[in-house]
């Protein structure tokens, strides 16, 4: 049986997530289902109006967004593939919809063969370690640590004082009966950074696998 890159990092631990979390981190390549979640962020953006200009670069790359507002929609589509260098890997693509700009959000999380590496924006041009987690009452948590940046043949690992850990956590509501999510990015230095939190409902669409050309990346990245 094929196992979700979820399954791969998590083990055994896998089984004592929330029924319907091991079904929404359960895709994997030969699934032949994709997942769209939608819903409202309670909260989204970047906090730091300092660091808004700096986001607002990073919009543009399809990682990061300068904004920072209350109920805002969103729409998510996770597909489960094989990456062109054979890694097994998920990809999602956010559509935020704040009130001036809809902001998109991509990553591609892949299975390194002992770890999760997750590539962000649409040239994949920064990467993050991610470590995941359950919790005693059956929620996932994830952590991501240790950002690197490719530009060209360089490989940048950023130092802590200008780099951010990533924690997020989501679980089933049962008296809702739909998914939440809490994210924050924090810095040592200037405390969250960029936050969103809210609830979803998620739905799986069969279809002939793979990821879709609209889905993919405009850039590959192999360096971890």
């Amino acid at each position: 049986m094929t196992a979700s890159i979820y399954q791969r990092a998590l083990g055994a631990g896998f089984s004592r997530l929330q029924p319907e979390l091991q079904e929404y981190f359960g895709l994997h390549e030969d699934s032949k289902v994709y997942g769209t979640g939608q819903g409202t962020f309670d909260v989204a953006g970047a906090p730091v109006p300092l660091l808004r200009p700096l986001f607002a670069l990073a919009a543009k790359e399809n990682s990061f967004f300068p904004e920072y507002e209350n109920n805002v929609d969103f729409t998510v589509r996770n597909w489960a593939h094989r990456d062109p260098f054979g890694r097994p890997s998920l990809t999602a693509r956010r559509e935020i919809s704040f009130s001036n700009a809809t902001r998109v959000f991509e990553d591609t999380t892949s299975w390194t063969g002992d770890r999760l590496v997750d590539y962000l924006g649409a040239h994949r041009r920064m990467a993050t370690a991610l470590t995941c987690e359950v919790t005693a009452n059956g929620r996932m948590r994830m952590i991501s640590s240790a950002t690197r940046l490719f530009a060209g043949p360089l490989r940048l690992p950023l130092p802590d004082v200008v780099g951010a850990q990533a924690y997020m956590e989501q679980w089933w509501d049962e008296d809702e009966g739909r998914f939440r999510i809490k994210t924050n990015v924090l810095h040592r230095q200037l405390g969250p950074v960029l936050v969103y939190a809210g609830w979803f409902t998620y739905e799986l669409t069969g279809y002939d696998g793979g990821l879709p050309g609209h889905a993919a990346p405009a850039r590959w990245e192999r360096r971890t």
